[in-house]
């Protein structure tokens, strides 16, 4: 450390950094031990793809269920209510071959329940629909 007599005619102009290298060292080993720990695994089951599904020569055209903020649903757009919903989608998912099925893209309103885009998807799956995805809201 350095330390200044009396007799000195001025100022000290040279800084001391000792300590500041002891405090950069403290938190370099710090965040040499903290970081390995802030990196965690997730562990994720990814469907993997069945090379032995041929696609069709002609995709199918997608069906388009729209849904807006009051809960109301349109199915290419004209309107449906939930029965004729869930009567759509057992004729979709009555078809034995699921390559044969359209895809069902949902539409949702920025301001829609969650709970009226859950009951679609949960009547969907439970019709046997594999081909469900999402677009953007209107």
């Amino acid at each position: 450390m350095a330390f200044s007599s009396g007799n000195s005619s001025g100022p000290m102009a040279d800084i001391n950094v000792t300590p500041l290298v002891d405090v950069m060292l403290v938190l370099l080993i710090i965040f040499m031990i903290t970081a390995p720990m802030l990196t965690h695994k997730v562990k994720i089951d990814l469907p993997q793809p069945n090379p032995n599904i041929q696609q069709p020569d002609t995709p199918l055209e997608p069906i388009r269920l729209k849904i807006d903020q009051a809960g109301a649903m349109y199915w290419n757009d004209t309107p449906i209510d939930e029965l004729g919903l869930k009567a759509q989608l057992a004729v979709i998912g009555g078809q034995a071959d699921a390559a044969k099925q359209p895809e069902v893209q949902i539409s949702a309103a920025d301001g829609t329940a969650y709970e009226s885009v859950a009951k679609v998807l949960a009547d969907a799956k439970s019709y046997g629909l594999t081909k469900i995805g999402f677009t953007e809201g209107q």
